[in-house]
């Protein structure tokens, strides 16, 4: 039998050797992570973790992310977010799927199973994301998400990554928002999803003008923190102005269909008591939406010209026929930031129109009919109408021509647009209702800056 003295110098020497085993292991390793790849680090270490009785693999954390509080007061906004953040990021590891179709929506909406692990990755941080329930001791479900990432980048993860996934969850609900469009009144009002379907690429608009309209919506989105910093509400007004049938209502719906903003339509004829109804239709309103108040010049008088807080990412528009009959008080911006004057039909106008309407982006006439719609005053409206009676292009064209060579005659013939002289009878009736039409007119336009006052900033 060796000597106690024997044993205790051989247990001392291992101790002494497997210690320095492992401080050049744990040396090592941070140069492994650079150069090995991480899964044979994982079965060296774990190899070498059984062999000396010590865990080697590299350092996690583990985020635990609840669905609500203890008491269920409130939602966690990150494991909502989560949820549709990885309902995109679906990796091959995972092997079931929940799927299901919300009403009105045309996509369907994945989400991951209770237990399932998706992988994913985020400026060379691998993370792993798993949802978990569990029973409370009074019965409940718990919901939750764990996420584990290498401990060094724990920083990162929760300044950088996860306000990421909050911002691509919110695009994610916008892209697949269904809009709506609100008629409120004096005595109610109902809802209906909007099926218009203009965009800014069927609108037959001046290209110039439309950019300029879609590069001023895309920054108002982006200046959430830029209106909060400066102490303006996050708004934005805009006033259409133009003769009828030039496609006002149609670049409200394409604006509400670009943006995935609900549209109100303020009928505000109908309020009996001004201000307090126009009041408790304001309260009645969401962010993300498009208030829209037409023929402004006929609004009713609102008498208060103090603050309102119509809430936040909202925007107003007006429309008139007749924007020198508008107060030019109503006019400055923070009011109606914005003038858009929808004229008649252009060429380029003409050309979507046709695209829209008869597939076509090129035919023999649209030389002529470009030229006609120069020289006469014609609305994209009736050229809508022309191109719609017949789904053959050339007879629907040959239409529109015929249409426009019309409209040109009677231009010729009435070139100031006014009927042939009439008796001196009809001539004094016509300037007394005129007048009449003016006295009214000048009587209130000392009060239309009042009409919209509610809804601005002062």
């Amino acid at each position: 039998m060796p000597s106690t003295s024997s044993v205790l110098s051989t247990c001392t020497a291992f101790a002494a050797s497997a210690m320095f085993v492992r401080t050049v292991i744990r040396e090592l390793q941070t140069t492994a992570n650079q150069l090995v790849p991480k899964k044979l680090q994982e079965k060296l270490l774990s190899y070498l973790g059984k062999f000396f009785g010590e865990k080697l693999s590299p350092q996690q954390l583990t985020l635990i992310i609840n669905e609500s509080n203890p008491n269920h007061q409130f939602t966690n906004e990150i494991y909502g977010a989560a949820e549709v953040y990885l309902g995109t990021r679906i990796s091959p590891s995972v092997s079931q799927l929940n799927v299901f179709k919300n009403p009105g929506e045309a996509e369907l909406t994945v989400s991951i199973t209770r237990g399932e692990k998706v992988i994913d990755t985020f400026e060379g941080i691998d993370l792993v994301w798993q949802f978990i329930a569990t029973k409370t001791q009074e019965g409940r479900e718990h919901k939750s998400a764990k996420l584990s990432f290498h401990k060094q980048f724990k920083d990162k993860v929760l300044k950088t990554y996860l306000p990421h996934v909050m911002e691509r969850s919110k695009a994610i609900k916008n892209a697949k928002r269904v809009v709506k469009l609100h008629s409120l009144g004096g005595h109610g009002g109902s809802k209906v999803k909007l099926n218009h379907p203009s965009t800014f690429d069927t609108l037959a608009m001046d290209p110039a003008l439309k950019k300029e309209l879609m590069d001023d919506l895309d920054r108002f989105l982006q200046r959430k923190d830029f209106y909060r910093r400066v102490g303006k509400l996050w708004k934005r007004g805009y006033l259409l102005y133009g003769p009828p049938g030039t496609g006002k209502s149609s670049l409200i719906a394409a604006m509400a269909n670009y943006l995935k903003f609900d549209i109100y339509d303020l009928e505000l004829a109908s309020l009996l008591r001004g201000n307090s109804d126009l009041k408790g239709l304001l309260t009645r309103t969401s962010n993300r939406s498009i208030i829209v108040i037409e023929d402004i010049d006929c609004s009713i008088q609102l008498q208060d010209r103090g603050k309102r807080d119509c809430g936040d990412e909202r925007i107003f528009v007006f429309t008139t026929n007749y924007k020198d009959r508008l107060d030019p008080a109503l006019l400055r911006p923070g009011r109606m930031d914005m003038h858009i004057h929808m004229s008649y039909c252009t060429p380029a106008g003409f050309r979507i129109l046709a695209s829209n309407y008869l597939n076509t982006q090129d035919h023999s006439l649209f030389a002529e009919i470009e030229e006609l719609i120069q020289q006469v005053e014609v609305t994209p409206a009736e050229i809508a109408g022309e191109l719609i009676k017949t789904d053959d292009v050339d007879a629907a064209l040959k239409g529109l021509n015929e249409f426009l060579l019309r409209k040109k005659e009677t231009k010729c013939e009435n070139p100031s647009g006014e009927e042939e002289t009439k008796g001196d009878e009809t001539e004094e009736e016509e300037e007394k209702e005129n007048q009449e039409i003016e006295m009214k007119r000048e009587k209130k336009k000392g009060k239309r800056n009042k009409r919209i006052s509610m809804l601005e900033d002062e």
